[in-house]
């Protein structure tokens, strides 16, 4: 947020009176900190925990990647292709439950900057929309207008534990931009638009969704490494199932309709990154399962070859051939048997 520089002005000059207007000033700013305004903002798309989420998931990916060359034969392909499989659709199902851009709405606009101000801005209104609240930026085109610059990111939560009427009500305290204010009213509980509670109860609904989605892809990797990997790939359908359940719980936030209009230009909420990225992921899900569906009832053998089950029985018969015979029981086993044995009885 940036606040705009407060002075005093008096009918007089004193030494008390310019000390006052130096300390209002540097109060303003302070190694880039506005001391009475919460640092720093959420951002956008992307913010602390999805970076997280990330790096963890590559940091397990690179710990299996050291053991690759380890592994011998096209086996060595396989296991690739099944780590960096199951590690992308774990990453994408944990990511985005904390990305904000679900939904997202782009807009450039001659708008108010201030309220009770005659004074207008050039500037790019954005509107993200994530399963947690939603994110409004402002950025103006020039960054530099007014003696000021405008580029906001401001969040509103709608969680558990979080109250988006008195984030709103924080926003009018602090004075921010109109258009930040104007969009996010329509998202209150008092607003006529009734998005508040469509929205909210969408993001809780599909994030439980995708935590369901998340054990289901815990198990179906426990279910791989059986001996019988069809299982994997039910549990597979139920995870894809399930990442399309959040896709439909998410859309019935879009039921309500409210226009969010300045001047000419209107906010319509389309689809963003994170809905279509789930979405492809559950996709990916239901392809993964057919396939090893079909293959365990088509070709059992090469399904077997690609989990590296061929090799295991291949070993476990191996062991159980190398069984020490006792020579001396095989030649006593050869000599002839008691039955053919003769009787013979002469007269002196």
């Amino acid at each position: 947020m940036r606040p705009q520089q407060v002075w005093i002005w008096t009918a007089f000059d004193s030494p008390f009176t310019s000390v006052l207007q130096v300390s209002c000033l540097r109060m303003t700013l302070f190694d880039g900190i506005y001391p009475f305004y919460p640092q720093p903002r959420k951002p956008f798309v992307f913010d602390v925990d999805t970076i997280l989420v990330i790096i963890v998931f590559l940091v397990i990916a690179f710990s299996f990647l050291l053991i690759l060359p380890g592994i011998r034969g096209r086996a060595r392909l396989y296991w690739l292709f099944r780590v960096i499989a199951s590690l992308y659709i774990g990453g994408v199902i944990v990511a985005v439950h904390f990305t904000s851009d679900w939904e997202r709405a782009q807009g450039t606009a001659i708008t108010t900057y201030k309220s009770f101000s005659p004074a207008k801005v050039h500037a790019e209104i954005g509107l993200h929309v994530g399963l947690a609240g939603l994110n409004v930026t402002l950025v103006g085109s020039p960054v530099e207008q007014l003696n000021e610059t405008i580029n906001y990111n401001e969040h509103f939560s709608w969680w558990f534990g979080a109250n988006y009427d008195n984030d709103f009500d924080e926003g009018l305290e602090h004075g921010l931009p109109s258009p930040i204010l104007y969009v996010a009213e329509k998202f209150t509980g008092d607003s006529p638009c009734g998005l508040h509670h469509l929205y909210r109860m969408a993001g809780h609904y599909a994030s439980a969704t995708l935590w369901v989605a998340f054990c289901a892809w815990l198990v179906s990797n426990m279910l791989f490494s059986m001996p019988v990997p069809v299982y994997g790939g039910y549990m597979t359908l139920v995870t894809g199932s399930f990442l399309i359940f959040a896709l439909l719980s998410f859309s019935t936030g879009r039921s309500a309709s409210c226009v969010i209009q300045f001047g000419p230009t209107s906010l319509q909420l389309a689809y963003g990154a994170s809905f279509w990225l789930t979405l492809a992921t559950g996709l990916l899900c239901f392809l993964i399962g057919a396939v090893v569906i079909t293959l365990h009832y088509t070709c059992p053998d090469l399904l077997k070859a690609f989990f590296d089950l061929c090799e295991d029985e291949e070993e476990e018969e191996g062991m159980l051939g190398e069984v020490y015979i006792n020579p001396h029981y095989a030649r006593t086993k050869a000599a002839p048997s008691p039955a053919n044995l003769r009787l013979t009885i002469m007269d002196s």
